[in-house]
């Protein structure tokens, strides 16, 4: 009896040849700007704008125009950090992990990603610059020789580890990011129509040519940059995580968090990219590219970290009571029935019950579903970094200095400038750079594909120097 094996199912639908994944990618970098394009640019540019003032007038009157008090002295500022560096995870684990374990579905999303980590990065560095109150002596918080006499930065001080941290994993983003562009910049180089684009491409390509050692190359330095991505994946988050676990306020001081922050930020990451990519998959028309297949397995992990996350939350009820400490009891009691009841029970709600739904097949491969939830879990993650900051501030251990928090127009506009300065950048990316890596899509592509692309006699000279799996079509 004959038996056929099951068939993976594809990654690539619509059976693309190496020439239609080089057309569909390069139109958007290519042709002219559309009109959804201009408008959502132009949103960002405005919301980038009034952020911009805002910002301005906090620096120029100085922090007492956010809401803080003697009680409550981080309160938004610190929040928005901790939630953009979070986002900032998903994109160097899909690019760095799954590179290692050879996971095949990351080639069509990997490359939004890592935009994503840099961008948010630099998001969460600019509410560094904001809650300093003086940026201009941002240099002070560097261990670098000056003039102002022994004045050293405390290098036993968690805020000292994420200026090291945190600049690490941003070099590192970068330099992996780029050179998985190269190829394809050397494509868009040879496809170029004018002077100025063949120029600017040129350069940027650095004299890719697509021979057998240029790709060895190529795939050397991922395998180096993959495995240097991969601790800063687990590190950067855990430092962010010590800036609270190592003070003595209750509610703070526990060893869960460095595990519990990765999961959650890794959470709230994945859950961002599946908003873009799902935003770029209709705009762009990249349905054959970000397939259902894609959306799943993104679906999984949420469901996975999810899942951690709430099992911390109730880790951290079981250890106040098993302590035996009433101040730490009463931080998680205060938590979940105090004055910021409402702020806890949406954190539990959008984080713990949300992605659940995930358990269903349907629901997990529905876009609009995938699309409303991915958001819930990222209004779920701001959430959870408010009520860990602010509820554990604002009952001190004397009720005499018991305050409340609420935000000022200030706190929200300079929150609204992080989500202008993060959509302008992404939407110049989407741009005039390809949103989806065409190298390792022509890599993967005769495994994951509906059908084998064209043989050699159909391909272009820019097809031929941009796929890694030409070499295997000419044997």
């Amino acid at each position: 009896m004959h038996v056929t094996s099951p068939v993976r199912t594809p990654l690539v639908t619509g059976g693309k040849t190496y020439a239609d994944v080089t057309e569909d990618i390069c139109k958007q970098v290519e042709g002219k700007p559309t009109k959804e394009w201009k408008i959502a640019f132009a949103i960002s540019v405005v919301v980038l704008l009034y952020g911009t003032c805002c910002l301005f007038w906090t620096w120029w009157e100085g922090l007492g125009v956010w809401g803080l008090n003697k009680t409550v002295g981080w309160a938004w500022d610190i929040t928005n950090f901790v939630w953009w560096v979070g986002i900032g995870h998903a994109g160097t684990l899909i690019s760095a992990i799954l590179l290692l374990f050879r996971q095949k579905w990351r080639t069509s999303i990997n490359r939004a990603a890592e935009a994503m980590t840099i961008f948010a990065v630099i998001c969460a560095a600019s509410f560094i610059l904001m809650h300093m109150g003086r940026p201009w002596m941002a240099h002070w918080a560097l261990p670098l020789p000056n003039t102002f006499g022994s004045l050293w930065v405390n290098f036993n001080s968690p805020l000292v580890w994420d200026v090291f941290a945190i600049s690490t994993y941003f070099s590192v983003s970068c330099l992996f990011w780029y050179v998985g562009l190269v190829p394809d910049l050397a494509t868009i180089r040879d496809r170029a129509q004018n002077k100025v684009s063949k120029f600017i491409y040129g350069t940027l390509a650095m004299g890719w040519n697509g021979s057998a050692k240029t790709w060895a190359r190529y795939e050397y330095i991922s395998l180096i940059l993959a495995g240097l991505s991969t601790p800063l994946v687990l590190s950067v988050h855990t430092i962010v995580s010590m800036d609270f676990a190592t003070s003595v306020i209750p509610g703070w001081h526990t060893t869960i968090f460095p595990p519990y922050f990765v999961a959650g930020a890794i959470f709230s990451g994945f859950a961002m990219v599946q908003n873009l990519m799902l935003i770029a998959r209709v705009v762009y028309k990249l349905e054959d590219y970000i397939t259902f297949e894609h959306i799943e397995m993104m679906n999984k992990i949420i469901t996975l970290t999810g899942s951690i996350v709430g099992v911390a939350y109730l880790t951290e009820f079981f250890i106040a009571w098993y302590s035996g400490v009433e101040y730490e009891s009463y931080a998680f009691i205060n938590r979940a029935t105090g004055p910021y009841w409402w702020a806890y029970w949406a954190m539990m709600t959008c984080n713990v019950i949300s992605p659940q739904l995930f358990w269903s097949r349907s629901l997990r491969r529905s876009v609009k579903w995938t699309f409303f939830i991915s958001v819930v879990v990222n209004i779920g993650m701001w959430f959870e970094r408010f009520v860990i900051i602010v509820t554990s501030l604002h009952r001190d251990y004397i009720p005499s200095s018991w305050a409340m928090f609420s935000p000022t127009m200030f706190d929200i506009g300079d929150y609204i400038f992080s989500f202008g300065l993060f959509g302008t950048l992404f939407l110049l990316f989407s741009k005039y750079l390809p949103v989806i890596n065409m190298a390792e899509v022509k890599g993967v592509i005769r495994t994951t594909s509906e059908k084998l692309p064209a043989k050699i006699s159909g391909v272009s000279k820019a097809d031929r120097l941009a796929s890694p799996a030409y070499k295997k079509d000419a044997e």
